[in-house]
């Protein structure tokens, strides 16, 4: 049983949980003729979102007063089918960061506005269960509101997929996602190879950029550990070892970030195994 503590507007209310944590409600007619202190039939609660802190609360609450209640029904559709999909709970910052960028979309698509997205060929690359999401989002979108958005924004909505899967801010995604094709490059020009996107090896090998992109951009780098156990990498495998020094000095040069010998190490043996069929 929830009673309401505020309301946002006729679909959105506040509450307070079990736990005694806030809570935004999402309903349509939720708040309708309502005042705070009446109970909610359970029956009119279409969508729970549970906040961190004040500060989340007041973001969210200023969103859904703002934006079309249609739009904020399909954001929660499309953030259900992520989770479903990937078989993991996102980041709950992402019921802010996508609901707004879908209302963009929109607005920004009836007036015939509509970004390039420069980095949508590595996204589908990279990404393709999160654009494959992004596409059926774009779908779902076109056929509710009668609209036609572009593949460039099923890629817009897969970054904010990937964001919150990370649990990163949009603009580090952006760079490890530029990070990741810029060594590509690298590692196809060092190998003189072209790589078979489908095999096992290269699929764990971009699993591991995406994941050391993420530590790279957090500054949690992996600490030097077992300094004999790295020594036997760089030795047994040196000429793939060079080749990781040279994505070090890229990362160095362009991110002014450094890399430990023990990401170097995991860095190497990746290589190993995506270049031994060369």
């Amino acid at each position: 049983m929830f009673k309401i503590t505020k309301i946002v507007n006729n679909n959105i209310v506040c509450s307070i949980d079990s736990n005694g944590k806030e809570i935004i409600l999402r309903g349509l007619g939720i708040g309708f003729k309502k005042q705070v202190g009446m109970v909610i039939p359970e029956n009119k609660i279409e969508k729970i979102y549970k906040v961190v802190d004040k500060t989340e609360s007041n973001k969210l609450q200023q969103l859904f007063s703002e934006i079309p209640i249609e739009y904020i029904e399909i954001c929660g559709e499309i953030i259900d089918l992520a989770e479903d999909t990937l078989g993991k709970k996102l980041n709950k910052n992402i019921n802010i960061t996508l609901t707004d960028h879908i209302d963009f979309a929109i607005e920004r698509k009836k007036k015939d506005l509509e970004y390039k997205n420069v980095l949508l060929s590595e996204i589908q690359n990279f990404y393709p269960i999160e654009y494959a999401i992004g596409k059926k989002a774009t779908e779902m979108i076109n056929e509710r509101f009668s609209i036609k958005l572009s593949d460039d924004e099923a890629g817009f909505i897969a970054l904010h997929i990937v964001n919150a899967a990370l649990e990163t801010n949009i603009n580090d995604v952006v760079y490890i996602t530029e990070m990741i094709q810029s060594v590509v490059e690298i590692v196809k020009k060092y190998y003189n190879m072209e790589f078979n996107t489908e095999t096992l090896d290269y699929n764990r090998f971009i699993i591991h950029m995406k994941f050391f992109g993420q530590r790279l951009f957090k500054n949690k780098i992996a600490p030097d550990d077992d300094t004999m156990l790295q020594n036997m990498i760089k030795e047994r495998y040196s000429y793939d070892y060079e080749c990781a020094v040279k994505i070090r000095g890229y990362i160095s040069a362009k991110y002014n970030k450094k890399i430990s010998e023990e990401e170097m190490m995991f860095l190497t043996v990746h290589l190993r195994r995506i270049s031994k069929n060369k």
